[in-house]
């Protein structure tokens, strides 16, 4: 799948500041992708899904 057909959604730790917002994608299980929502064309960076799973159970809930 390319990252021009992947849907992205608002990730539920942006809040509701409008100028602090983070996008992800799932385009597969096993990859992960985030973008400042600001800017559609900024760089995404990539994770594998074991890694954002463990980067999203550090976040303070």
């Amino acid at each position: 799948m390319t990252v021009s057909a992947t849907s992205w959604v608002k990730s539920t730790y942006s809040g509701s500041a409008e100028n602090m917002c983070v996008e992800v994608a799932y385009p597969s299980p096993a990859l992960v992708l985030a973008r400042d929502s600001k800017i559609a064309d900024s760089p995404r960076l990539g994770f594998t899904g074991t890694a954002w799973g463990e980067f999203v159970a550090c976040l303070p809930h």
